[in-house]
Formats: C-alpha cells, structure tokens, sequence
C-alpha cells in the first residue's frame, strides 16, 4: 500500500469513528421513547431539518449517479434531472411541510403511514399495513444501492474485497442508527452535508487545473456532439448527437414528483420543533440543492476534459460512476496533505450514502416495530421492548439490504431511481390528496396505494421496454394512474365520516 493510500485510509478511519462516537453520545441523551428514537422527541431546528431532509435525499448518486451521467452523455439527462429535483425540494418545503408538521402534531403520528391512517380514521389498520409494505418493500434495495457506492469506493480505492466493505460500510450506519436513533441521524446528516459540499468544492477546482482551465474543459466539451446541448445527448458508442426530445424532457423532470412521497424526507417536517421555521428551512435547502447539484453535473463535464489529456483512465458503463473516485486518487498522488484532502473528498462520499442509509433504515424500522408490529398485529409492548424491536429492526433490514447489494456491477442511478419512482407513485399523490382534499377517503387512499405501486412494476418492466413514446421514468405515468385512482375510487364511494372532515377543517382553520 502507498503512503497516499494509508493518507486516505488514516482519514476515512477518522471519519469513520468520529461518526460512531458522535451518533453514540448523541444517543446516550436522547430521550428512550417510540417518538424520541424516530422523531427526536420533535425538537429539530431549521437548519438541521433542511440539510437533514437535503442529506438524505442527496444520497450516493449525488457525488457518483449524478457526475456519472454528466460524464458519460453530457449536461441533458443530469441536468433535466437536477432541475427537477431543484423544483421538487422547493414545491414540497412550500406545499406540504407546514400541514403535515400542523396536522401530525394533532393525530399524534410519528410515522407516514401511522399519519395516513389516523387521517381517514380507519378502525382497521388497512392503508397502515399497505403503506407499511410498501416502505419495506423500496427501502431495502434503496439502502442496498448506498451500500454498493461504499463497496466500489473501497473496491476502486484499495482494491479490497468488495463484500467486505460492503459489511463494513452496514456496520458503520447501523452501529449509530440503531443506538441514536432520530437525533443522531439528524444530526449526522448536517455534518454529512456539510463534507459532502467541501467535497463538491475541492474536487470540481482540482479538476478544472488538472484538465488545463475552465476554457479547456469547455473546449473539450465542445468538441463532443451534443454533450454541452439541452435538446440533445452524447452517444459515447457512435460518437455522435442523438435527439433529446420534450417526452424525454419531461421524463427526467419528474423526478422532482418523487419528493412528495419520500418518508425519510417528509419525517424531516414533522419533527421540526415550530412549523413557522419551516419557511427558513425551505430556503436553506433549496440553495443548497441548486448549487450541489449543478456542481455535481459539473463534474461530469470536468471529468471528461481530465480524461481526455490522460490524466485519468477514460470510463464506460457503471465505471462513469466512478469519476470523482479517480479524481481524487489523481489528487492523493501529489503528497500527503493532498492526499489527506483526497480522503476527506472520499469520506464525502461515505456521507453521501450513509446520510441516506441511515434515514432509510430508520423508517423503514419505523414501519415494521411500529406500524406493523404493534398497530397491524396488535402486538402489545412496553417502551423498553418497543426500542429492542426497532434496533433489531435496523439491524435486519440492513443485513437483508447486503445480501441485495452483492453484485459489484448494479448501476447505483437505475436502483435509485426505481426506489425513488415507488416512493413517489404512492405515497406521493396519497400525502397530497390527504392534506389537500377534503372529499378522499379511505377506499381512494387505498387504491392510489396498490395502483401506483403495481404501475410502478408493470411499467418499468412491460410497457418502457417498448421504447418510443412509452419510454417515460415510470414516477410519471404512475403518479398520474394512483392519482386517478384516488379520485375516481373517492367519489365512486361514500364520502368521509363527518368526524373526519370536521378534524379536516379544523386543521385547515
């Protein structure tokens, strides 16, 4: 091993035990509840619900899926992504913070699907175990696609076993999930975000010196068809432009819908401790977003022009994911300070991903001790036995999550962005419909649910594969087909009971 590889092994390790110890001491003084472990007892300020709520959306594709697309085909698909993301932050900070963090408070809801099922007074926990299901059935590959990005960084980096990082990167996040609970992720996500954005900083300067300058890069992207265009796409195998139609445009916008369905996300609201900080937060997060996102596009194109004078190996396929790894291998060469850069650089990625896994565990945990467990099968706990369930929980999902992040080449973009279109065609159009209209009920609820969730499959896997017109991100036509269902099946059914709509009014006066 060279004395770069031990300068930026030395620096993860660091950064590895700081997070440990952190999220364990944090855990120590937080308060032993079922709402102090996943809501941290509600307590959590504007800054930290936003860079929270940002940290664990901005999972590993941000310094890998993102600056490898960008790479690999140019601005259009990233940056039609990006601006959809950007959009979705600020709609779902304006639209559904505030009366989700107002009407949650009122249900006595910790949990998503706890909030759904109270909201429509259900007798019979139905939509609680739907929803449940399927936070269980997304979140266990989404956490899988975070824990793949740890094991090509140490695969790339050191050329260690790849399952074995995986394990150790798993052991890491659980170790401060399951003893810190809420707080601790909460506040290991700002942190988090705040090396994820020193990352972003230092290697996108680095690599525009390395490729000759800012004009350099821009001339090399020039030189590539279609790569710097909006209307149009880099083809890496034919070298030429291909046409980046308005179907296409749209496609990738929808991204941004997701946001309205994300639980680790939407949690974020509920927590904060005044629904009046949500307007700082709202505009925290929504800076931060736009300027992480295009620097991370940017650094597909930075990473193209280092390539191109052979500073860096050229990547194809799942490799372009890989692009600010070999950057900052490149960086580490030049000394130990540089690489001791190089390994903070890399431990942003590790942020990235744990800052995401962290929150996906911890929900998906929620769903099963205590939405299923407790509210569907009626299992009767104590407080003590409540908080033995969900640290097993975590730790069983996380090792089912391993056993799905076994294959060294899954593409980190594509598994998240199915998990992304599941989360976002269900829970999506039923959290907007919850806290917008007054007519849903619970039989609409319900099949939104199931029929945003089939749609989700039988889209991906039947009708895109057609190509053409059909090959649309499947969030759109599902969202648009478990909406429907909500309205359709709402007004084909008996309206509400009056005590439903009248606690419907009274949160909205």
């Amino acid at each position: 091993m060279t004395t770069a590889q031990m300068c930026i092994m030395g620096t993860i390790i660091l950064y590895l035990c700081f997070v440990i110890f952190t999220g364990v001491m944090i855990g120590r003084r937080s308060k032993k509840s079922a709402e102090g472990f996943y809501l941290g007892g509600r307590g959590m300020g504007p800054l930290v619900t936003a860079m929270s709520a940002e940290a664990s959306d901005m999972s590993s594709y941000l310094l890998m899926g993102i600056p490898g697309l960008a790479y690999l085909s140019g601005v259009a698909d990233a940056s039609w992504t990006a601006i959809g993301l950007a959009a979705g932050t600020y709609l779902n900070f304006l639209l559904v913070a505030k009366r989700l963090r107002r009407y949650s408070v009122e249900l006595d809801a910790i949990t998503i699907p706890s909030f759904i099922s109270k909201r429509y007074g259900e007798k019979k926990p139905v939509i609680m175990c739907i929803s449940a299901l399927i936070i269980l059935i997304f979140f266990v590959p989404y956490v899988a696609s975070g824990l793949a990005a740890i094991g090509k960084l140490f695969n790339s980096l050191f050329g260690w076993d790849y399952m074995a990082a995986v394990v150790i990167g798993a052991l890491v996040i659980i170790s401060y999930t399951s003893v810190g609970g809420f707080s601790a992720v909460a506040t290991m996500d700002l942190i988090q975000s705040v090396i994820m954005t020193i990352a972003l900083a230092i290697i996108v300067v680095f690599g525009i010196v390395q490729a000759g300058g800012l004009g350099a890069v821009i001339d090399h992207a020039k030189t590539l068809p279609g790569f710097l265009s909006f209307g149009e796409t880099y083809n890496a195998a034919t070298g030429s432009a291909d046409p980046y139609g308005f179907i296409r445009i749209v496609s990738m916008m929808a991204w941004g819908l997701g946001y309205f369905g994300m639980p680790h996300i939407l949690v974020r609201f509920m927590a904060i401790r005044d629904e009046d900080e949500l307007k700082l937060s709202r505009r925290i997060a929504s800076v931060w977003v736009v300027i992480s996102m295009g620097v991370a596009v940017f650094i597909g194109i930075v990473g193209r022009a280092v390539s191109a004078v052979e500073r860096i190996p050229a990547l194809e396929g799942s490799a372009t994911e890989t692009v600010i790894v070999k950057l900052s291998d490149l960086l580490s060469s030049y000394g130990i300070f540089p690489a001791v850069v190089a390994g903070c650089i890399l431990a942003g990625i590790l942020a990235a991903t744990m800052s995401t896994a962290d929150s996906q565990l911890l929900a998906a945990s929620s769903a099963f001790s205590e939405n299923l467990v407790q509210n569907v099968f009626g299992v009767k706990l104590t407080q003590k036995q409540t908080m033995i369930i969900a640290r097993l929980t975590v730790v069983v999902i996380a090792a089912i999550a391993l056993f799905l992040a076994a294959d060294p080449d899954s593409n980190v973009f594509q598994i998240v962005s199915f998990a992304w279109a599941g989360f976002g065609a269900t829970f999506g159009p039923a959290m907007l419909c919850a806290l917008f209209w007054r007519r849903s009920n619970r039989q609409g609820i319900m099949a939104g649910l199931v029929a945003g969730g089939v749609m989700i499959f039988v889209w991906k896997f039947q009708i895109k594969p057609l190509g053409g017109i059909w090959d649309i991100y499947e969030l759109l036509p599902a969202f648009l087909v478990a909406l429907a269902a909500i309205v359709v099946v709402s007004l084909a059914t008996p309206a509400p009971e009056k005590a439903v709509t009248d606690q419907f009014d009274a949160y909205n006066k």
